[in-house]
């Protein structure tokens, strides 16, 4: 006899808020409020002051992180992983830097390409675009928020403060 199963049980696991908290443990972040955006493809982060530079013949890129739950800012540094045009909000297109760098999503962490930007104006200083879910295999209920429960995963980096 074939066992049926049940849409929550299909859903365990796997089912997402429109909001959640998420950790950037390589940026040293072990918490922060995030936008699931599957009307974007790409994920972008709230940054300022960014700065190229080379180091040993590879593209860098240092930022700053202004809301990131800190009262002084913290300098971050990340390999430069490509610069694309990506349009913003208001449909404009940018040129913005992308970094990889691990997330954490509930009990899940993966590597994801994340968009550096200005969202100073904006509600969350992180959306998670279409992309970053893909290969979870994660439905967002666009109904629900938090669903996923605090990031569980690797210990964030300790950075100085500046």
């Amino acid at each position: 006899m074939k066992k049926r199963v049940t849409r929550s049980k299909r859903l365990e696991g796997r089912e997402i808020g429109w909001r959640e908290h998420v950790a950037l443990p390589e940026l040293g972040i072990a918490s922060m409020r995030a936008k699931i955006d599957t009307g974007a493809r790409t994920s972008a982060l709230n940054t300022d002051h960014m700065e190229r530079f080379e180091r040993n013949g590879q593209h860098w890129i240092s930022f700053t992180l202004p809301a990131a739950g800190r009262r002084s800012k913290v300098r971050y540094e990340a390999q430069l992983e490509d610069v694309r045009n990506i349009k913003n909000t208001g449909g404009v297109p940018e040129t913005r830097p992308i970094i990889k760098t691990t997330m954490v999503l509930g009990k899940r962490a993966w590597v994801i390409e994340i968009s550096l930007a200005d969202r100073e104006n904006m509600k969350f200083d992180m959306i998670v675009g279409r992309t970053a879910l893909r290969t979870q295999r994660l439905i967002v209920n666009s109904g629900r928020s938090y669903l996923a429960g605090d990031p569980i995963g690797p210990a964030p980096l300790e950075l100085h403060e500046t």
